[in-house]
């Protein structure tokens, strides 16, 4: 990754801290028992892990920054991290409004902040991109599954802004990994989508209520879920940063 593409995504996150996605007031606000019963668990176990601190992603993002002479770094992951938070406050926000229960903790939660406080940047980037692909598919599952307006452009607000980051994080990630040999790329890209698998089979298993009324089995989940790993973090050759940034502009866009 140049500084020139961090020049760029730092242009993107301080564009958007100005000037951040909003769901307009006035959209239909109807959340029926039914989906409230179906949504309400399963929803507060994404809004616990949309609103990490981000502390200890900022101290390592510092640290290798400092040490590789990236200045802009910092300064993008914190808008990243701020941004996450905005999501919390609104999934918060509408939970509260629908009188939905929040969580203060769930092994879900607490097992993937162990990991990613174990090393440095890109095994923290590896987890998070993974919460992230898989949270896409996840937000647009959840949207398909009510008629409350509200909660649809909350769902499309939140995926539009999760492409985002994981775009920034596909371009970050080769970077780091291409310090290290062909060989110990190819492992460390094998143990990532194992990884990324396992995490979405225990994501069906914590949210299968949801997923199945989606229209959703386990097969198909793991299948969209993997769709997503290949079209962003799968090596397509010379040039792949550029792939990945121009594919990653292309589905922002939507």
């Amino acid at each position: 990754m140049t500084p020139k593409d961090l020049e760029i995504w730092l242009n993107h996150f301080e564009h958007h801290a100005l000037r951040p996605r909003r769901v307009p007031h006035g959209l239909s606000e109807v959340l029926t028992r039914e989906e409230s019963q179906l949504i309400a668990s399963s929803i507060a176990t994404f809004q616990l892990g949309e609103r990490s601190d981000g502390r200890t992603l900022l101290r390592t993002a510092e640290s290798f920054a400092r040490t590789n002479e990236m200045p802009h770094l910092v300064r993008i992951i914190d808008l990243l991290i701020r941004e996450e938070r905005r999501h919390a406050s609104l999934l918060r926000a509408f939970m509260q409004d629908h009188r939905l229960p929040l969580q203060r903790t769930h092994w879900t939660d607490r097992f993937f902040r162990r990991i990613r406080r174990l090393a440095g940047l890109e095994l923290y980037l590896s987890v998070l991109i993974s919460a992230e692909l898989i949270g896409t598919v996840y937000y647009r599952a959840l949207e398909s599954v009510t008629n409350c307006r509200r909660l649809q452009v909350l769902c499309r607000t939140l995926v539009a802004d999760e492409l985002a980051h994981v775009g920034f994080e596909s371009q970050l990630l080769p970077a780091l990994r291409a310090r290290r040999g062909a060989a110990s790329q190819a492992m460390t890209r094998s143990v990532h989508l194992m990884f990324f698998a396992g995490t979405a089979i225990v994501v069906w298993s914590t949210h299968r209520g949801l997923l199945r009324r989606a229209g959703h089995s386990a097969r198909s989940f793991l299948r969209a879920c993997l769709a997503q790993y290949t079209f962003y973090l799968k090596p397509t050759g010379v040039g792949s940063e550029r792939a990945v940034s121009s594919r990653t502009a292309r589905a922002s866009s939507h």
